[in-house]
């Protein structure tokens, strides 16, 4: 990477901003199901994006071949593309001001060679799995653990003449996961650690496996798969919410950090993933939710799955509360969308590789912790149902009306927890539904999660998120449950 710093800086193209992104990963995936190893996957990927401001034009660029004369042909084509946007664009580029930054961002212990024991790491795998089937009704079981390393380069094209550093951040994610499928009378039940959107994935080592639950989570996750098939339905009605960080995950994700993000309040994302019920005109006095409602993006917490230092358009990353007290206040945009809409955003502009443009991804979105215990939560509840893990979601165009499953759920009844339900769902609108929220759990509910799984954008990006929220409980929402 600092040899095409180098090579980069011999480039002169003539414009007015150039800068490029070097992206190399790593990543390995072991896997168990039915106590059968599956081939081990692995896979290296490099290459560097070159974006052009020329003019007014906006343009970029990507190529896998890394010498000079692939980053010459990718200035030359991202140039190309800016004069084309030039004379076509609704937006005047030169109106954006892209930072150019110097410093470095480390993922915890990414400094120190991973001990990542393959055989051992395999031996683990195969105890869940040999834990999980437990019951001949039990008819699916798997764990597994990805490692992901990546190093990026960001840099201006002055900068490098100049022969400053640019940015430089290293990242290491571990993602474990494991689920179990139980299957009688014509049932079928599962239930997993994390969902199916692997919650438990961190930044760090291996010391992710242990806090995630990973160890042990085979024989658990397989009797709470077969209770889940003996159980009765989830009631009908209108009752109170209790849901735990597994499902507050994706609650948040879905009907706060899409409708949210500011390409797809500017139309951005219409003709493919729709667009928000959130208008430019609401930041600074609509209210979101309760006054017990506080949502932060926040890059900077170490550990958590989408930490960063910088953007990838080199705008340096800091805490903001997009949601306080309940008013909404700031969007998920970054440096190009906030000059397109006039509005203050965050450091948000990602790319899930080298071969994307960056555009506005939620990164870490997090509710703050409030003052109740989880039993202080159960026992404000007269009736009501606790509901855990994602297994199914809808919700439309706009990201306001939306309807969520969960693989769990317990009754509670006079504050008090009364017994496993099957087939828990929910529904309600984005633009009320944060209203009801009545209480907020405090730090001892809370998990920090993410997935690998947030996709957006066309051509299509996949890329990884961060939610860590606390224990959150609802008032009067509509509940349903399976067939009876």
């Amino acid at each position: 990477m600092h040899a095409l710093k180098t090579t980069f800086a011999r480039l002169r193209p003539a414009v007015d901003f150039c800068a490029l992104r070097i992206v190399e990963t790593r990543g390995e995936t072991l896997s168990v199901r039915q106590d059968v190893q599956e081939p081990l996957t692995r896979m290296v990927d490099r290459g560097a994006m070159v974006t052009v401001i020329h003019q007014g034009g906006y343009g970029y660029a990507a190529t896998s071949l890394l010498t000079e004369a692939g980053l010459r042909a990718a200035v030359d084509e991202a140039k190309r593309w800016a004069d084309i946007s030039r004379t076509r664009s609704v937006f005047d580029y030169s109106l954006v001001q892209l930072p150019q930054p110097s410093g470095t961002y480390r993922s915890p212990h990414v400094a120190s060679a991973p001990t990542w024991q393959r055989a051992e790491l395999l031996e683990l795998l195969m105890a869940e799995s040999r834990a999980a089937k437990l019951d001949p009704r039990i008819v699916d079981w798997g764990a597994t653990i990805a490692l992901l390393e990546t190093r990026q380069l960001y840099i201006s094209h002055a900068a490098a003449v100049n022969g400053e550093p640019g940015v430089e951040q290293e990242w290491r994610f571990v993602m474990p996961g494991a689920s179990v499928t139980a299957f009688a009378d014509g049932d079928t039940q599962t239930r997993s650690l994390g969902g199916q959107y692997n919650g438990y994935c961190q930044q760090g080592g291996l010391e992710i496996v242990q806090a995630s639950g990973l160890l042990g989570a085979g024989r658990r996750v397989a009797e709470e798969a077969l209770e889940l098939l003996t159980a009765p339905n989830c009631p009908t009605g209108t009752l109170d919410l209790l849901l735990l960080p597994e499902q507050m995950l994706l609650q948040l994700h879905e009907s706060i950090g899409h409708p949210l993000e500011l390409d797809r309040i500017l139309g951005d994302e219409r003709n493919y993933a729709g667009t928000s019920f959130v208008t430019p005109e609401m930041f600074g006095s609509y209210r979101y939710g309760s006054d017990l409602l506080n949502v932060a993006y926040d890059p900077t917490i170490p550990q958590e799955f989408a930490s960063y230092g910088w953007d990838d358009d080199g705008s340096p990353a800091q805490k903001h509360l997009l949601i306080e007290n309940g008013i909404l206040r700031r969007p998920l945009g970054g440096a190009i969308s906030q000059a397109r809409a006039g509005l203050p955003g965050v450091a948000n502009a990602r790319a899930c590789s080298w071969n994307r443009a960056p555009i506005d991804r939620m990164a870490n979105l997090n509710i703050e912790p409030g003052d109740a215990t989880l039993a202080e939560l159960i026992a404000s509840v007269d009736r009501g149902v606790l509901m855990d893990t994602n297994v199914s979601w809808s919700i439309d165009d706009s990201r306001n009306k939306f309807q969520f499953g969960c693989e769990r759920g317990v009754l509670i009844e006079g504050g008090k927890l009364a017994g496993v339900v099957k087939n828990p769902n929910y529904r309600g609108i984005s633009a009320t539904f944060w209203r009801s929220l009545k209480r907020v759990g405090n730090a001892s509910t809370a998990h920090t999660m993410g997935t690998p799984f947030c996709g957006k954008g066309e051509p299509n990006q996949i890329i990884r998120v961060g939610h860590a929220s606390p224990a959150c409980l609802f008032a009067n929402i509509d509940v349903f449950g399976g067939e009876t």
